[in-house]
């Protein structure tokens, strides 16, 4: 059916499909941790797909305050230790609504340039039993060895100061060699429970 406007056709389902690009999205690994050190996905990111999103569900830390982040190895690389650009921001409000805030957060790897460091997701988890963090990171054309690969993270977290923060972080791995590993972990102790999901978009 098309839709049309003053006798014109402006869209028409015969060709919609044509020219906008689509495709499906696929679940390709699931990790649970149990007192992990990290959550690393070795393989799978491979060139079949443009996009790779992760999303990462109820991320508990072992120890109180301890900041989630990730961070990459190029092709035949190991360590954990890619260049990295990017860029953190974030807004908050705690929980007895006399403390607000929005703005760029600088410093201590939140932002990097040109910095080897875990990108940092948030400004400490808590340990208590409520508490978590949560959100999702998309990596693009990770297997292009003519461009910098991007990656878009947003989410939330359940603060060790216990205040809500919504963080957004964007970035850029400064390497031309192909991207085929991602790690995520605690900057310190161990991932007491969550789940991190890899899809495959085309």
């Amino acid at each position: 059916m098309a839709v049309v406007s003053n006798g014109t056709t402006i869209i028409d389902a015969g060709s919609l499909g044509a020219s906008i690009a689509s495709g499906p999205m696929n679940l390709l690994s699931s990790q649970t941790a149990s007192g992990s050190a990290n959550i690393s996905f070795t393989s799978g990111i491979t060139s079949a797909y443009k996009e790779y999103l992760f999303t990462f569900h109820d991320i508990h830390p072992a120890t109180d305050g301890a900041k989630f982040g990730f961070q990459f190895n190029a092709s035949s690389a190991s360590g954990f230790n890619e260049t990295l650009m990017n860029a953190y921001w974030r807004h908050y409000n705690n929980e007895a609504a006399d403390s607000q805030g929005i703005g760029y957060v600088h410093g201590s790897a939140a932002d990097q340039a040109q910095g080897t460091s875990f990108t940092i997701l948030d400004g400490g988890v808590g340990a208590d039993a409520d508490q978590c963090t949560a959100g999702s990171v998309s990596l693009y054309n990770p297997s292009s060895t003519t461009f910098v690969k991007h990656f878009a993270f947003k989410g939330t977290h359940y603060d060790v100061n216990n205040f809500v923060a919504n963080v957004f972080v964007n970035g850029y791995i400064n390497v031309t060699d192909a991207i085929t590993e991602m790690q995520f972990k605690f900057s310190s102790g161990n991932i007491d429970a969550g789940t991190i999901k890899m899809y495959g978009i085309k």
